[in-house]
């Protein structure tokens, strides 16, 4: 018997749902009866959110990085739900790599393609059977710095601009087959991303030679405080899962959508200012100005 069948219930699969915003997305369509899937990175992980859930979230530890254990996974779910298929895929799992991108290693770079732009566009690709048969929604989590790049976040910026030019080819090559495409472009979030992060800027400053800390150290300890205490004070993490969801429901679809009040701050001003003045204002936002 397909999960589907026994539950009865619309269906929901999200990456990196193991920990942060995915986690609380998780929760929450679980709370409103979704069949939820969805990968993690450690059997911790997995364990922890289906006590949580009270067995209703149902996660496999996979490497979004490696297409084999992607279609493994993605098929084991699919057959599981049956003829109904996935109502949901939520694009959630990604890394930052942030650092001046003179001094980053380029397989540091590539890593952070390979997960936030390859893994997501495999997790996509293997699931587009079942969300045919389901007429589903793809919800791609972006972020506003794709829109208004920051200094020493280019990876970041950079990977999630171009899975937003890839969901545009989507939403055109699937919109015949009833699948809706929806980017919901994050601000600043409280949801244990801000700890990853201020791990990821204190390895980078730990790890500068002399002369790139001659170079670049001032100015990259003045951006990482500020991202810091930006990411600190951003939207929590409950919120935030409360907003995709709203997004990955609301009717008709919404093509770009802000998940915070900043998020929509930062694409109002993409929108209104002229180039010159987005240049002045990104480095105003990091304290560099």
């Amino acid at each position: 018997m397909s999960l589907t069948s026994k539950h009865l219930g619309r269906s929901a699969a999200i990456t990196g749902a193991g920990s942060g915003l995915g986690r609380d997305i998780a929760l929450q369509l679980a709370a409103k009866d979704y069949t939820v899937l969805g990968t993690a990175f450690s059997a911790e992980e997995v364990q922890s959110l289906k006590e949580a859930s009270n067995g209703r979230v149902r996660l496999t530890v996979c490497d979004i990085t490696k297409e084999q254990d992607v279609k493994a996974w993605a098929g084991n779910m699919s057959d599981m739900l049956g003829d109904g298929g996935l109502n949901l895929l939520i694009s959630n799992a990604g890394i930052l790599t942030p650092g001046p991108v003179e001094i980053l290693a380029l397989d540091a770079i590539r890593h952070e393609f390979e997960v936030n732009v390859f893994g997501a566009l495999s997790v996509i690709n293997a699931f587009l059977p079942a969300l045919r048969k389901a007429r589903g929604r793809i919800v791609q989590i972006s972020t506003w710095t794709a829109s208004l790049p920051l200094p020493f976040n280019g990876p970041s910026g950079a990977s999630k601009a171009a899975m937003e030019v890839f969901m545009t080819a989507y939403r055109a090559e699937l919109k015949r087959f009833g699948i809706d495409v929806t980017v919901a472009i994050a601000g600043n979030m409280r949801t244990g991303g801000p700890a990853k992060t201020a791990a990821a800027l204190s390895h980078v400053a730990d790890k500068m030679t002399a002369e790139q800390r001659e170079l670049y150290g001032h100015a990259f300890g003045t951006f990482a405080a500020t991202l810091n205490s930006m990411q600190g004070s951003g939207l929590d993490s409950a919120s935030a899962a409360k907003r995709v969801i709203e997004l990955a429901e609301q009717t008709p679809p919404p093509i770009r959508a802000a998940v915070g009040q900043d998020a929509e701050e930062m694409l109002r001003i993409v929108h209104e200012k002229p180039d010159a003045e987005q240049d002045t204002f990104r480095l105003q936002v990091v304290g560099l100005s």
